[in-house]
């Protein structure tokens, strides 16, 4: 009987590891092929609340301005409403206009165009680097994270969409809307296809707390090798 392990949120302890792993220090691994979506798509993930897939599927069109918001605009999964999400500030201030400017520059329309699909799908990529496969260690063993813990909960990278919606979850129901919170997390609890207070959705948002302040994308650029 195959066993179906649950999924659980990362511990704070284990987000701080993680977000001050080597991707987001000032040394490269040894033989490290340094991907910009190994730097990228956890801060994403952490701060949206998205699938790798869906992060994955962004294009520089899918980021919109709204009433003076930057709002990520995610719509390609076939499980969770399309919906838009704030740009949290934490991802700004780590550099997001810049890669922005990069990746206008050379002419790519992904916003992860590093990010190649492993049968029709980023997130089986995504996966094996984040988690493994077989012998081959992934970002969380490398950060001495295990992926099934003693009690045999499993973590993985949308484990970051539960510590997302532990949040998520707080911050809309202190502001009196369990709308904002199913909109956020694309549940079909909330019927509507549009949410019009995007200053409400920025304001909920904005609180996700942030983990390293000091993680930048030209500071990972800019690693040095052993």
């Amino acid at each position: 009987m195959k066993t179906h392990l649950g999924r659980r949120p990362f511990s704070a302890m284990e987000l701080h590891t993680l977000y001050t792993g080597y991707i987001y220090s000032d040394t490269r691994l040894a033989r490290e092929q340094a991907k910009h979506w190994h730097f990228w798509l956890p801060l994403i993930a952490y701060y949206s609340g998205a699938y790798s897939d869906e992060i994955g599927y962004l294009t520089l069109d899918d980021l919109v301005v709204e009433n003076s918001i930057l709002c990520f605009s995610f719509h390609t999964h076939g499980k969770i409403k399309p919906r838009l999400i704030p740009v949290h500030n934490a991802l700004i201030k780590a550099g997001l206009n810049d890669y922005l400017a990069y990746v206008k520059a050379q002419k790519h329309t992904r916003l992860l165009f590093d990010l190649p699909a492993k049968t029709g799908r980023y997130s089986e990529k995504v996966r094996i680097w984040f988690s493994g496969e077989g012998e081959r260690a992934g970002y969380l063993q490398k950060c001495a994270i295990p992926s099934v813990d003693q009690l045999g909960m499993k973590t993985a990278i949308s484990s970051l969409r539960l510590n997302f919606e532990q949040q998520i979850r707080i911050y809309a129901l202190q502001a009196g809307s369990k709308d904002c919170f199913n909109y956020l997390m694309g549940f079909n609890d909330y019927s509507h296809d549009n949410f019009n207070d995007i200053a409400l959705l920025n304001k909920v948002l904005q609180q996700i707390r942030v983990i390293n302040s000091h993680i930048h994308w030209q500071r990972f650029l800019a690693r040095d090798s052993h």
